[in-house]
């Protein structure tokens, strides 16, 4: 008897002992917004570092063609998440799209009318006189007459050339525009990867265009059904952008040791250094990364009805497009 409760004992303690075989992660696909630049680079940081495998998330980052198709692959499932205008993903959840954001990142516009420094463009009053490139119907193009509105120009104050997204860089990179309508950390710094001349964004938020830009969007019913993961990934992408704030130049490295195409680690590191500001509105200065307020998103959605078509209907219930509770406190 002695010997039997023994052998037992023995058991229990070497089955405590054993450790148990480790959770397998879960697979996470995040398409982003556009070709990679330095403004992902907290996706790529929080892989290299093992911050979002050490929250039992095995991620796959994939490059996107723009905010409107990833907002669409993730509505269809072909991607658990995406990273993208959210301005643009309230539009097609306005007309049935199955999604939300479940992290607003970039809580100031990047948007912004730049040219090459010595250009010496450095207020809306030197606009006048010259040539602006934009491309009809991108998000800027629609809050534009916005900031005329509030610097009180008109279009005949300037010349306006139209083309593509490369069309419009190109214009100003061979000096058949001025100026073009672009993001601080995305299109000025493909400008001086080119030229390598310094850009000076007239960024439209220091005009008193209050406005969300870049998040976390995810399919309502993957969002419902997979709560926990939708919890970890938000929690691990938080302390990714944290983490990433504190060494923008290891951050932007990491682009390029995942995609040694990526860029030049000279204009990823400062494209990023551009985007840590639009993290925070004076009003989350003190909170974590992606806890946009609701004032914020309201303000928002009144400018998109009013100035970049989005439905009326909209303004009816603004929290439908947003929700903070999968975030880490």
């Amino acid at each position: 008897m002695l010997r039997c409760i023994a052998a037992v004992s023995a058991a229990l303690i070497f089955s405590a002992l054993t450790p148990l075989p480790a959770r397998a992660a879960d697979k996470v696909v995040l398409m982003l917004n556009w070709y990679v630049y330095g403004e992902h680079a907290p996706f790529y940081y929080g892989k290299a570092r093992g911050i979002y495998a050490a929250d039992g998330i095995d991620l796959e980052i994939q490059e996107g063609r723009g905010s409107a198709a990833t907002t669409q692959a993730v509505a269809a499932k072909t991607a658990n998440f995406g990273y993208v205008d959210v301005p643009t993903m309230m539009r097609a959840a306005v007309k049935g799209a199955p999604i939300i954001a479940t992290g607003v990142l970039l809580q100031t516009s990047p948007m912004s009318v730049m040219g090459l420094a010595e250009k010496n463009i450095r207020k809306p009053e030197d606009i006048k006189g010259k040539t602006v490139a934009i491309t009809p119907a991108d998000s800027m193009t629609q809050i534009w007459p916005l900031f005329l509105k509030k610097t009180g120009l008109k279009e005949s104050d300037f010349t306006t050339v139209a083309g593509d997204a490369q069309t419009k860089l190109q214009a100003v990179i061979n000096g058949r525009a001025d100026l073009l309508l672009g993001y601080v950390m995305d299109q000025s710094m493909k400008i001086k990867d080119a030229t390598g001349k310094d850009v000076y964004p007239i960024k439209f938020a220091d005009y008193g265009i209050n406005m969300v830009s870049s998040g976390l969007v995810a399919n309502t019913d993957y969002v419902k059904a997979n709560a926990d993961v939708v919890r970890r990934f938000m929690d691990a992408t938080t302390k990714a952008v944290e983490a990433a704030e504190k060494d923008p130049r290891a951050a932007a490295q990491s682009i390029l040791d995942a995609n040694p195409k990526g860029g030049k680690i000279g204009t990823l590191t400062e494209g990023f250094e551009l985007t840590i500001p639009l993290y925070r509105t004076p009003e989350t200065r003190n909170k974590r990364p992606f806890q946009v307020t609701d004032q914020n998103m309201k303000d928002t959605v009144d400018l998109m009805v009013e100035y970049g078509g989005l439905d009326a209907k909209a303004k009816d219930n603004p929290k439908a497009f947003y929700t903070n509770d999968y975030l880490p406190k």
